[in-house]
């Protein structure tokens, strides 16, 4: 036991956290598979049981079985609280219950929130801790009230209207993608505020917990008048959030105004476009079959769903502030500037190094990725792009090959779904330990570059 204890002891925050994700999924299969969970006749296999477990706690979306089909109401309900563990993650919950049960949150226990939440202090981690899990959940009762009254309308008894949108609210905020209608949200294709409400919750989900803290520190601010500064990563993971759906919404709009939108009104062009672009940012959810999309634009939502949400929110993928940070970079190497400066801050070298490394790791695991599958999978490569691009931006997109896939392209997808949901720095940091410094230097020599 002293042993296994040592062992425990001299771990990474890295590998805690991804040893801590781990135990959180075995626990998903356990709940999963409990007879309660499924409606009467169901059997699943295990594969399908781990797919899904795996999907859920990484708040992917993408499903091997059909959700309203296999699960009871009790299975509903389960599978709504691993969504929530999963979003919210693991270090947030966990420390809301170490506060109840009058834990002291010590050195370690930072080091591990710090971590989980991408953070480069260790200040602030506790509050930083609580006003997520308020945040978060606000938004999701205010979401769910709005959508359960709505759905009234839609649905025969209130137990049921109430039941979907609050698994729709739970489902859009932490950017899960799954539902409890069968089809998505493609019943409501014409319906703009259902789709508009759907939009707002994905994006405060994907924005990033920091963004939300330090607007509701703004508005508190201006009530009692005090000075207040937005943090730069706050301006820059907005600026590019929205600067990519402004992109999304007309390259679909452009490449499908011939194809898809030919037969569509402005309005309903417009909806499409701006729904599927907002999904892409880790929503998953759909107002209509993505396959129906042209390749051209097949391609610019893979790149979307690539990038993923902001660091430090319910969303996977390289990260919004990672393709800032490169793209800025780029651009002052070509204007011949040895550093990188953005709204009057500039870089520090190490982010960009590190922006580097997670574009250079995630871009070969993803290749890596298509490359098995094209080799395990009878479908075609765009279908395996845009698959291996949703599970890795733990986006939940699908152009419908997910049940269809052989027990080795599960697995892939699987892992994919995992390493996107922990990040890609924490995946890189596993096998990795704080080496000494340096204590001498070789020579430089220049080599021939491009």
């Amino acid at each position: 036991m002293s042993i296994l204890k040592l062992r425990i002891e001299n771990l990474s925050p890295s590998q805690l956290i991804v040893s801590f994700y781990i135990i959180a999924v075995l626990i998903s299969v356990g709940l999963l598979s409990l007879p309660i969970t499924l409606k009467p006749g169901v059997e699943w296999e295990f594969i399908d049981v781990l797919f899904t477990a795996v999907s859920a706690i990484s708040v992917t979306g993408l499903a091997v079985v059909s959700t309203p089909d296999t699960f009871s109401t009790t299975g509903i309900f389960i599978l709504m609280f691993i969504l929530q563990f999963g979003g919210i993650g693991i270090m947030t919950l966990g420390t809301f219950f170490w506060l109840l049960l009058g834990k002291k949150i010590g050195l370690k226990e930072r080091q591990l929130i710090k971590t989980d939440q991408n953070q480069s202090s260790l200040s602030g981690l506790v509050r930083l801790m609580k006003n997520i899990l308020l945040i978060i959940v606000a938004i999701e009762l205010v979401g769910g009230l709005i959508l359960g009254t709505y759905f009234l309308t839609y649905f025969p008894t209130w137990q049921e209207a109430y039941l979907q949108g609050m698994f729709a609210a739970v489902s859009a905020t932490t950017n899960a993608g799954f539902d409890i209608t069968g089809q998505s949200l493609i019943p409501f294709a014409q319906d703009y505020f259902v789709q508009t409400v759907n939009i707002i919750l994905l994006t405060l989900g994907a924005i990033g917990f920091p963004v939300l803290i330090e607007l509701k520190d703004y508005y508190l601010s201006r009530k009692t008048r005090k000075i207040f500064r937005f943090s730069l990563y706050t301006k820059l993971t907005t600026t590019t959030f929205f600067g990519l759906m402004v992109f999304g919404t007309v390259a679909i709009l452009l490449l499908e105004i011939n194809h898809f939108f030919a037969d569509k009104t402005w309005h309903e062009s417009f909806f499409y476009a701006f729904f599927q672009s907002s999904t892409t940012r880790n929503g998953g959810l759909a107002t209509m079959d993505v396959s129906e999309f042209t390749n051209p634009t097949l391609l610019v939502i893979s790149v979307l769903m690539f990038i993923g949400a902001s660091p430090s929110s319910v969303g996977g993928g390289v990260r919004t502030t990672t393709v800032a940070i490169i793209l800025l970079f780029l651009y002052s190497f070509a204007r011949g500037r040895k550093s990188v400066k953005v709204f009057n801050r500039e870089f520090d070298p190490e982010d960009i190094l590190k922006s580097m490394a997670i574009m250079s790791t995630a871009l070969f695991i993803c290749f890596t990725a298509v490359v098995l599958l094209s080799i395990t999978e009878p479908f075609s490569t765009m279908a395996i792009i845009f698959e291996v691009a949703s599970a890795f931006g733990t986006t939940g997109l699908s152009m419908g090959i997910t049940p269809e896939l052989s027990s080795v392209g599960k697995m892939i997808i699987i892992a994919l779904m995992f390493v996107g949901r922990i990040g890609i720095l924490s995946f890189i940091t596993i096998i990795s330990k704080p080496g000494p410094e340096d204590r001498y230097h070789y020579p430089r020599e220049k080599v021939i570059i491009g």
